[in-house]
């Protein structure tokens, strides 16, 4: 939300631009202090409203574990995910050895980039690298065949190698295990575009794998302020889709409301501006109370005339009129309702 609240699509507008960034930076403050707040009281700690909670960080290499402490890391790849990890480790206090680069020219300039951020060293040939743990931050489909080209050309008895797929277990890296190395998955539940670059305090990651580089991974994890759960690998496609729902779908709800603000003649910049406020209370009271206790409108009221006139204005956007039945049903089957059965009637046409 707040990377979309610094630009509106990528145009300066005049008019409303200030009074915009205003409300987005209120709004966004309103929605870190509520979830602050809720973790803080989980977790026993004091969260500071507008602020990340960062009980658990730790900064400067003085105070992690001599063992963590003096392990080099090394990340493969340098998109929007290794950026994000390799800036985190080493404000952590971890010594990032190599930032590890694919030969093209795009590539390189932004490896040399995310090095000298880092003060790592960037390479194309993994050779050049004395990591103790490899960190792969490669698209799914790369893990398994870029990890098989780097089977035989280092020694990896003794290594860690971790990655970063929420889908994908550790067995992408089983070419890395049978060379001798602990392998293991490290997922973050966050999402990462190139226009936000968001801190890893307090994000879950999901984690599975060798029982020593599981052992590692919850550690550093740690180290980052972050959260370590255990995750088996059956369960991996699942909890993909549940990040799924909770970030790329929920996007794609928003772009969805956009389209439907057009058939009440609200168009362009004006339908975020709008909406901005309601949609941080929504989060608000989801994080303070719960799907249950935070939801409103005329499912809960079981209004059934004024969902019948939704579907018949939604007539108009085909695409959408799916949507809003898809979610309505899903309202009825799982949240507070009145007139479940006249819903579910109307929503069955």
């Amino acid at each position: 939300m707040t990377s979309s609240c610094r630009s509106v699509g990528g145009t300066a507008h005049t008019g409303f631009a200030k009074n915009e960034q205003e409300i987005c930076s209120r709004a966004a403050w309103q929605v870190s202090g509520f979830v602050n707040q809720h973790a803080a009281k989980r977790r026993g700690a004091h969260a500071f409203p507008g602020s990340e909670l960062v009980a658990l960080s730790l900064h400067g290499s003085a105070m992690l574990p001599r063992m963590e402490r003096n392990k080099r890391v090394a990340i493969i790849g340098a998109g929007r995910l290794g950026r994000v990890l390799a800036t985190s480790l080493h404000d952590a206090g971890f010594v990032i050895d190599a930032i590890v680069a694919r030969s093209r020219a795009i590539s390189r300039k932004r490896t040399a980039a995310l090095a000298e951020l880092v003060n790592a060293r960037a390479v194309v040939d993994v050779t050049q690298t004395r990591a103790d743990l490899l960190w792969f931050c490669v698209p799914d489909s790369d893990i398994a065949s870029v990890a098989a080209a780097l089977a035989d050309r280092i020694p990896w008895q003794g290594k860690i190698a971790l990655h970063s797929s929420g889908a994908l277990t550790s067995d992408e890296l089983s070419s890395l295990r049978s060379k001798g190395a602990a392998v293991a998955s490290a997922h973050p539940l966050m999402t990462f575009v190139k226009a936000s670059r968001p801190g890893l305090s307090g994000v879950a990651f999901a984690i599975e794998g060798d029982p020593l580089a599981v052992r590692v991974a919850r550690k550093m994890v740690r180290q980052l302020g972050a959260r370590a759960y255990r995750i088996r690998k059956q369960d991996k496609a699942a909890y993909h889709a549940w990040g799924t729902f909770a970030s790329p779908l929920l996007t794609a709800l928003l772009a969805t409301t956009e389209q439907v603000a057009k058939l009440a003649g609200v168009q362009g910049t004006e339908v975020r501006r709008r909406m901005i406020p309601i949609l941080s209370q929504t989060l608000a009271n989801y994080a303070e109370l719960g799907a249950a206790r935070g939801f409103s409108g005329p499912i809960i009221r079981g209004d059934v005339e004024i969902v019948k006139r939704h579907l018949g204005v939604l007539r108009a956007s085909p695409a959408a009129s799916e949507v809003y039945v898809a979610l309505a049903r899903a309202a009825v089957q799982y949240l507070p309702a009145k007139n479940r059965a006249a819903l579910r009637r109307l929503l069955k046409r």
